[in-house]
């Protein structure tokens, strides 16, 4: 079984890589992610949301500067700044819960100035 940190690793590893049915995997079938818009509950819930971070953070120029990563038991926790060609992500943090391997829950939240 993955460490929450071994799960937390292959997500952010996904996530700079744009890799879609990883990031996926990583998630219990009946994982909730929790956003500004409202919850995601399961991997195709969240399909979209990841597909248009990817889109967004393929561009030229984008950059992700991590902050913060901390690992507590089955809790992780990062916190991060970002830019890319479309927004300036002044602050951004996320919150997982681990179990068995899979993220069974997640909170996202960033400050995010739209460059046009």
């Amino acid at each position: 079984m993955h460490s929450t940190r071994d799960v937390l690793d292959h997500h952010l590893k996904c996530f700079g890589d744009g890799d879609l049915d990883g990031i996926l995997s990583d998630y219990a079938p009946m994982a909730v992610l929790f956003t500004p818009e409202g919850p995601l509950k399961g991997p195709s819930a969240m399909r979209p949301l990841f597909q248009a971070m990817f889109a967004e953070f393929k561009k030229p120029g984008a950059s992700f500067a991590m902050k913060q990563l901390s690992v507590e038991g089955d809790y992780a926790y990062i916190f991060w700044t970002a830019e890319t060609a479309d927004n300036v992500y002044e602050v951004g943090s996320d919150t997982f819960v681990v179990r068995d391997g899979k993220i069974v829950a997640q909170s996202l939240a960033a400050k995010l100035t739209p460059k046009r």
